[in-house]
C-alpha cells in the first residue's frame, strides 16, 4: 500500500520520490530497487515478475499465472485469450499478431508469426467498383473484410512448444471472466458507446455488448459473454483443432456464407503459425531482439538505430531540437525504405539483411544534413506505404528465471469489421484493409500501396507491430511494444532510446512526449509536452509540423534490473496496468 501511495504521489503532484523509497536502491543488492530522487515517474516494483498490458484484469490474470507457477509464456497466453474477453476492440481471438519470446534456460530468442492470412478465394480486384475504382467500405466493414484468424493458432504454438501449463489451465481465467463477467469500466464503456451506431448493425454483436433494449452498460454494471465463454471452452476441450476444424470454424464459415465472405473450412484447417528467426540488432553492447517480416517493424527499427548510433544523442539532449532532427530524418529514410521492400516473405524477397546493415546505415546517415529538413519527395518515390487502424493491443510480460514474452496483436480497426461470428462471441478481423486495395491508387488514408502488398490468395498483409526485447549481457532487460498503426515503430524507438541513451526508468520512458514521421504525408506529428523554442528551431530547419490533439501509441513495458522488475503501462491509456508478482 505503501508503494502505491508514493506512486501516486510521484505522478499526480509531480514531487520527487521519497528519501526513504530512494535509499531502497542505495546499496545495489539484488533485494532492492534503484530509484532515482530525481525521478517523478514511478514504475510499478516486483521480485518475482512483471506483467503489463493494456488492461488491468488481463494484467492480472498473467501475474496469477506466474504465482501459480507458470512461465512467461504460460502467462502471455493467458493474457492473450483474457484480453479477448475485457479488451474486445483490439483482444482477439479472430485477429491476429506476433510473439517475441527470450528462453533464458537456451538463451535463445525466437519470434511466433501468427498474422492473418487472405482465403483461398481472394483476389487481387476484390475491392474494386465496375469501373475500377476502389471501395473503401468493402475492405473495412463486413464479411469480405475478414481474413483467417491466427491468434488461436499461434497462442497455442507458443504455449505447447515453450510453456509449461496446459492450455486449459492458462484459458481457464477467459473463461470465468466471459462466463461470469466483470464490472464495466471506463475505457470499455466509452468504446462500446463511440461504436455503437455499427456494431448495432450487427445482431450477434449488438446482443453481447447492448442490452435487450439497445441501451448501453454503465460503468458498475456486468458484462457476461455467454458465447464467446463457449468458444473458449471447446478451444480448452477441444485444443487448436477445436478452433480450426470443429464447431467454432463451421459457425465462423457460416456467418461468413449468410454475409457474403470468402472464409471457407479449408481455409481454416490449413491456417498454420510459422516460427521465424527474430530479427536481433546491436546497439552499444545490448541486443535488440524484435520482430521480422511480414511485420516491417524490427527491420526499421534496427534500420533507425543502427543510423543514430554513432550520434552523441544523450549530449544532444533528449527531445532537443538537434535529436528530434535526427529522429525525423531516420524516419524518413526507414519508411521510405517500408515503401518499396516491405512484404510477405513468403510472396516476395525481402532484403532484411542488406537493411539492418551497418553499412547500409552508414550510407543513409550520411545523407542527413545536419541544420535542415530534407523532403520526403527528394528521398524516394511513393510506392506502398500502408497505414493501419491504432486500435492494436500490445502486452509484456517478464518471469523471475529471465524468460521474456512480448506480444502484440490486433483485430485492425476497433471491434475489427464490426461483425460477431454467430454463436461464437468472437469478433472478426477487417485486416484484409492492409492489403493494397488497387496498387498504384491512394487507400483509405491518402496514402498510395504497391504491387508488394497486392491481396493474394493465403498472403499476410504488412503490419508495423514492433515487440521488442532488449538483452544486456544476452539477459532480457527492457521489454517493450505499443499498438499506434503506422506510428508503433516510431514509438516503440523512442520508448528503447529513451532508456538506453537517456537512462529513464520503465515508467518515464514511455511517459516522455513522442514524435512521429512516416515520409508520406510529409509531416511530423508532434504531442503536447515539446517546448515550442524546440519547435520553432524545427520549423527554421524546414520540418512541417502537425502538434497532435491526440496521443501516439500505448506501451507496456518491462525493465529488469539488479534482481528487481520495473513495471510501467502507459499514462496515456486509461485503465490499463502493470502488476508485479512478490
Amino acid at each position: 500500500m505503501k508503494s502505491k501511495i508514493l506512486v501516486l504521489v510521484a505522478f499526480f503532484a509531480g514531487f520527487v520520490v521519497s528519501p526513504a523509497l530512494a535509499q531502497m536502491g542505495d546499496g545495489g543488492a539484488a533485494k532492492t530497487p534503484r530509484l532515482n530522487t530525481t525521478d517523478r515517474f514511478v514504475p510499478v516494483i516486483g521480485r518475482n515478475g512483471m506483467v503489463t498490458s493494456r488492461e488491468k484484469m488481463a494484467s492480472q490474470v498473467g501475474a496469477d499465472i506466474l504465482k501459480a507457477g507458470g512461465n512467461a509464456v504460460d502467462a502471455g497466453v493467458a493474457v492473450g485469450f483474457a484480453l479477448a474477453v475485457t479488451y474486445p476492440q483490439a483482444g482477439n481471438i479472430g485477429g491476429g499478431g506476433f510473439m517475441v519470446i527470450h528462453l533464458a534456460e537456451e538463451n535463445k530468442s525466437i519470434a511466433i508469426d501468427y498474422r492473418e492470412m487472405a482465403p483461398s478465394r481472394a483476389h487481387r480486384d476484390m475491392y474494386l467498383n465496375e469501373d475500377g475504382s476502389v471501395d473503401n467500405d468493402r475492405s473495412k466493414y463486413g464479411a469480405l473484410a475478414a481474413g483467417v484468424p491466427g491468434t488461436v493458432a499461434g497462442m497455442v504454438h507458443a504455449l505447447e512448444n515453450y510453456g509449461t501449463m496446459s492450455l486449459a489451465e492458462v484459458i481457464k481465467p477467459a473463461y470465468d471472466l466471459a462466463n461470469d463477467g466483470f464490472l464495466m469500466y471506463n475505457y470499455l464503456q466509452s468504446s462500446l458507446n463511440g461504436r455503437k451506431e455499427r456494431l448495432m448493425e450487427n445482431e450477434a454483436a449488438a446482443k453481447v455488448f447492448y442490452k435487450a433494449d439497445g441501451s448501453s452498460y454503465d460503468y458498475g454494471e456486468v458484462l457476461k459473454q455467454k458465447d464467446l465463454a463457449w468458444s473458449l471452452k471447446q478451444i480448452m476441450d477441444g485444443g487448436k483443432d477445436a478452433f480450426y476444424k470443429g464447431e467454432i470454424a463451421k459457425r465462423i464459415v457460416a456467418d461468413q456464407k449468410a454475409h457474403g465472405g470468402l472464409i471457407t473450412m479449408d481455409d481454416m484447417a490449413a491456417y498454420v503459425a510459422k516460427e521465424r528467426p527474430a530479427i536481433v540488432g546491436e546497439y552499444k553492447g545490448h541486443k535488440v531482439v524484435t520482430m521480422p517480416p511480414p511485420s516491417s517493424g524490427g527491420v526499421h527499427l534496427v534500420q533507425i538505430m543502427n543510423m543514430l548510433e554513432n550520434d552523441n544523442l544523450k549530449e544532444k539532449g533528449h527531445n532537443s531540437a538537434a535529436t528530434l532532427h535526427l529522429y525525423i530524418e531516420a524516419m524518413r529514410q526507414a519508411y521510405a525504405d517500408r515503401s518499396k521492400y516491405l512484404g510477405d516473405p513468403d510472396f516476395s524477397d525481402v532484403p532484411v539483411a542488406e537493411l539492418t546493415s551497418k553499412e547500409y546505415a552508414a550510407l543513409t546517415r550520411a545523407q542527413i544534413p545536419t541544420d535542415k529538413s530534407r523532403r520526403s519527395t527528394d528521398v524516394a518515390p511513393a510506392l506502398n506505404l500502408i497505414a493501419e487502424s491504432p486500435d492494436t493491443t500490445h502486452y509484456s510480460v517478464m518471469d523471475k528465471h529471465g524468460n521474456a514474452v512480448s506480444n502484440t496483436y490486433t483485430l485492425n480497426f476497433s471491434y475489427g469489421n464490426h461483425m460477431m461470428a454467430e454463436g461464437t462471441g468472437i469478433m472478426m478481423n477487417n485486416e484484409m484493409d492492409d492489403f493494397s486495395a488497387k496498387p498504384g491508387t491512394p487507400n483509405g488514408y491518402g496514402l498510395i500501396g504497391g504491387e508488394a502488398n497486392s491481396v493474394q490468395p493465403k498472403k499476410r498483409p504488412l503490419s508495423s507491430m514492433t515487440p521488442t526485447i532488449v538483452l544486456k549481457d544476452d539477459k532480457p532487460f527492457f521489454v517493450t511494444g505499443s499498438p499506434g498503426g503506422s506510428t508503433i515503430i516510431t514509438v516503440v524507438l523512442q520508448s528503447v532510446f529513451n532508456v538506453l541513451e537517456f537512462d529513464m526508468n520503465a515508467m518515464h520512458a514511455l511517459a516522455a512526449p513522442r514524435i512521429h514521421h512516416q515520409w508520406l504525408p510529409d509531416a511530423v506529428m508532434v504531442e503536447e509536452g515539446v517546448s515550442k523554442d524546440t519547435t520553432d528551431i524545427l520549423k527554421n530547419m524546414g520540418h512541417v509540423l502537425a502538434p497532435m490533439r491526440f496521443t501516439l501509441g500505448s506501451l507496456s513495458t518491462i525493465m529488469y534490473r539488479d534482481g528487481i522488475f520495473y513495471g510501467a503501462s502507459d499514462i496515456r491509456s486509461m485503465d490499463s496496468g502493470a502488476v508485479c508478482v512478490d
